[in-house]
């Protein structure tokens, strides 16, 4: 599939300055941010320890290794990072395992993608297990490649992970629209040169220049996505 994207991409670049979509996953795509934080009130229950609501605001949308190393420091509690890391993941795989949700919109958005045949990359900060996990319910015929946050040197609110999927995607990140829940997603896409739909998941995110701020995924088409991007090459 990724062979065939330079052509794809000269195709769509002639009705619209948009080149490609780049998707988030967790609370984006599919409902387990509070799978997550399910997982780390398990796993810090286990260690003695209760995790405050405060937390979770500040751990959504990161990678494992900060949000991780942020409850180990905010606790006390008497295990590693790559302990807690393996952990955490474990419990989470438990739970996804029974079955993932869908954000409403998800799968319909996805259809109309591969419909018009337009590039469309998932850029997560999960780890590549969870990813292709997921992908079962996703459809990984829906994405021509997918990014996982240990698979690069800086992972999200870094714009590596965006910056990586559109040059492997061989577009330019700025006729991009990228898909995000949190702050910390938002960052790396914006830092990036993306426009950004933002569909809050936990914490509210403002509109900004070049940001547009939805209520759920049901809002969000082909022909909004073209919106956003401005640029004429």
């Amino acid at each position: 599939m990724t062979s065939s994207i330079p052509a794809v991409v000269t195709r769509m670049a002639e009705g619209s300055a948009l080149q490609a979509v780049l998707l988030d996953m967790d609370g984006t795509l599919v409902d387990t941010e509070g799978f997550w934080w399910d997982a780390e009130v398990e796993a810090f229950a286990e260690l003695g320890h209760v995790l405050a609501e405060e937390h979770r605001e500040i751990v959504v949308g990161g990678p494992m290794s900060r949000s991780a190393a942020y409850l180990i420091q905010a606790t006390g509690a008497d295990i590693t990072l790559p302990e807690l890391s393996a952990l955490l993941n474990a419990k989470f795989t438990e739970r996804i395992e029974q079955g993932v949700p869908l954000m409403p919109g998800a799968r319909r958005l996805l259809a109309e993608l591969a419909a018009h045949q337009v590039p469309t990359a998932l850029v997560s900060a999960s780890h590549r297990g969870i990813i292709d996990r997921m992908l079962h319910s996703l459809g990984p015929e829906n994405f021509a490649l997918s990014i996982s946050g240990d698979e690069l040197e800086r992972t999200k609110p870094h714009p590596e992970p965006y910056l990586t999927a559109a040059s492997r995607l061989g577009v330019d990140p700025a006729r991009c629209a990228a898909v995000e829940d949190t702050a910390t997603g938002v960052t790396s896409a914006e830092t990036a040169g993306c426009s950004v739909v933002a569909v809050p998941s936990v914490a509210p995110i403002k509109p900004a220049a070049g940001r547009a701020v939805v209520g759920s995924l049901e809002e969000v088409d082909l022909p909004f996505l073209r919106s956003l991007i401005t640029i004429v090459h």
